[in-house]
């Protein structure tokens, strides 16, 4: 027992130890010299340190924070329109071009889509669900084949070959997530969100 809470002392630091990793200068170089770490790598990981930090927030401060955002669907929305933002090649080189877009791109991420997500994630449906996983993969898989068919340069900062390097690897990502989401569905067990599941099987017992 004490080692559990001890655990989950430092379980608190995660997320915010991660982020200033992130943000340490040598850290966002390394991963910004390449756009394929930059895309895959490091937008990710921001959009986990929001994940995670809500994760860690108690139920109420959880459910406030869904209220004033709208509900779930409306989260879902913004983490969706926030994440196709900064997969826009205009959104990667404004982020290595300007440290404006920079700091936005740190606060963005895990404010507007990792937290917004972790919020409405156990609330949604498997119908909600579905509509995540098909949406980010039908992005993943939608700019990897533009970045690979392009003529020119997108990515004033990239030169053409890490650019279609990147799009291969979007694809492959795509196909990736596509066959562990249908591995869910068919192998997954219950497919009821947690709650309305626990919520049937009070109705059960009563």
């Amino acid at each position: 027992m004490a080692l559990r809470i001890v655990l989950s002392r430092y379980f608190l630091f995660w997320p915010g130890l991660l982020y200033l990793l992130l943000a340490t200068p040598l850290t966002r170089y390394s991963m910004e010299t390449t756009m394929s770490v930059h895309m895959l790598v490091q937008m990710p990981l921001l959009v986990i340190c929001g994940f995670m930090f809500c994760l860690l927030l108690r139920e109420t401060r959880q459910n406030k924070l869904l209220a004033a955002l709208g509900g779930a669907t409306p989260s879902v929305l913004l983490a969706l329109f926030a994440a196709s933002y900064w997969m826009l090649p205009r959104a990667l080189d404004a982020a290595l071009s300007h440290p404006l877009a920079e700091v936005a791109k740190f606060i963005s991420l895990p404010a507007l889509v990792g937290l917004p997500l972790a919020l409405a994630w156990k609330r949604l449906s498997l119908v909600g669900r579905g509509f995540v996983w098909t949406n980010l993969i039908s992005m993943l898989a939608l700019l990897g084949w533009l970045y690979i068919v392009a003529p020119v340069r997108v990515c004033n900062n990239y030169p053409v070959n890490q650019q279609e390097s990147t799009g291969w690897l979007m694809v492959k990502l795509a196909l990736i997530l596509f066959l562990y989401w249908l591995s869910t569905l068919f192998f997954g067990g219950n497919l009821q969100p947690p709650e309305n599941a626990a919520a049937k099987n009070s109705g059960e017992e009563r």
